[in-house]
């Protein structure tokens, strides 16, 4: 067939990374392929044209976003005109649902087909969007395993195509090689600091965070901390430290996050992606949440599991703690951190059911994630 013009919406740092290795498949498939729309960095290295950046919709909670609803409504709007005008051969939005289902739902009205990477997460909280996402799309293509048959369930057509970062992330990280390249010695303690990759995200929790390392600082002086920070969000970060009294007490990198995960002993870590990468990794890892309190409300009428964090989700079991809201102290989290680091045997435990988890996930998710695409193409 005809290299097709594909359309994609990333996000924020994490779709963007997704939807890089998706067009690695796709432009394996289709050389001449074009891919426009909404992305970031990793997308405009596969030379993706970006009509809006990817962080423009990077708000997570219902209070955040109302305060930049009508710059994403009017995003939104411009960029459905352009495509009813232009007319790919298919849509494909990355994950950010509640961008991306109502943009999928006028395009498949229109007669465009859709497809989502990433199903949204309707086993774990918000179950209504199974409605949405049936009205919306053509195929969803799964990350993890158990989605299928769920979306089956409901009439949702479906492919499990693995985790992209089960394939980019080694089975066995080179923690070594991490350190040297971040300027640590091999027996040195190591923690690692990973607030979000959100604005709003650093603003609840990098000063909590770093409140958190001088107790342990305190506790255990030759503690190292590093902190992986977006590139955009450094000086934010840096004056979270600073405001802590941690300034010069922490190294701050720009980017470096798989670098960091592999290098360090354990990870104090904002829910979201990076926790299960964080698994990938094989490390343990204390999973914190702090947000607009009427947001945490709303969402936690709507939670359908006891656990938050994807790695505790896919074990189904609270392998690793998770503190959340006002549980999320400094002092909860440093006893937490200190826990692990004091408890040899249970880290390598856990590494264990990582390992297993690691190789459940793997698949060749760029060509499977083409192989579906294609499919919808022909269909």
């Amino acid at each position: 067939m005809v290299d097709p013009q594909v359309a994609m919406v990333a996000g924020e740092a994490s779709g963007d990374l997704l939807a890089g290795l998706l067009l690695d498949g796709l432009q394996a498939r289709w050389p001449g392929l074009q891919a426009m729309g909404i992305g970031g960095a990793q997308m405009a290295r596969r030379g993706f044209q970006t009509w809006w950046p990817s962080d423009k919709l990077a708000v997570r909670g219902y209070v955040e976003v109302l305060r930049h609803y009508r710059e994403i409504v009017a995003i939104r709007e411009q960029l459905r005109q352009r495509l009813l005008q232009q007319r790919p051969d298919i849509f494909i939005g990355v994950d950010a649902p509640d961008f991306n289902l109502d943009l999928e739902c006028s395009l498949k009205a229109a007669g465009i087909k859709t497809a989502h990477f990433v199903c949204p997460s309707v086993w774990a909280w918000r179950p209504e969007r199974i409605e949405k996402i049936r009205r919306s799309v053509d195929h969803v293509l799964c990350i993890f395993p158990f989605e299928v048959e769920l979306l089956a369930r409901h009439g949702i057509a479906a492919t499990y195509v693995g985790h992209p970062l089960a394939n980019v992330i080694p089975l066995a990280p080179d923690r070594s090689a991490a350190r040297t390249t971040l300027g640590l010695q091999a027996d040195d303690t190591v923690v690692a600091i990973l607030p979000g990759s959100r604005k709003s995200e650093i603003q609840y929790l990098a000063r909590r965070f770093f409140a958190a390392a001088a107790l342990m600082k305190r506790a255990q002086p030759a503690i190292k901390f590093i902190v992986p920070a977006v590139p955009g969000l450094q000086a934010l970060v840096e004056r979270a430290a600073q405001a802590a009294g941690m300034a010069g007490q922490v190294q701050i990198v720009a980017g470096q996050s798989h670098t960091v995960m592999a290098a360090c002993d354990v990870t104090l870590i904002a829910s979201g992606t990076a926790t299960l990468e964080a698994a990938l990794f094989k490390r343990p890892m204390v999973i914190a949440y702090n947000m607009n309190w009427l947001t945490f409300q709303i969402m936690r009428r709507k939670q359908l599991q006891p656990w938050i964090g994807l790695p505790n989700i896919l074990c189904r079991d609270f392998v690793v703690p998770e503190l959340l809201q006002d549980a999320a102290t400094p002092e909860a989290l440093s006893a937490a951190v200190l826990q692990w680091l004091a408890a040899p045997e249970k880290m390598a435990a856990l590494q264990e059911k990582f390992s297993a988890l690691h190789l459940e996930l793997r698949r060749d998710t760029s060509k499977l994630a083409a192989d579906a695409i294609e499919q919808i193409l022909q269909g």
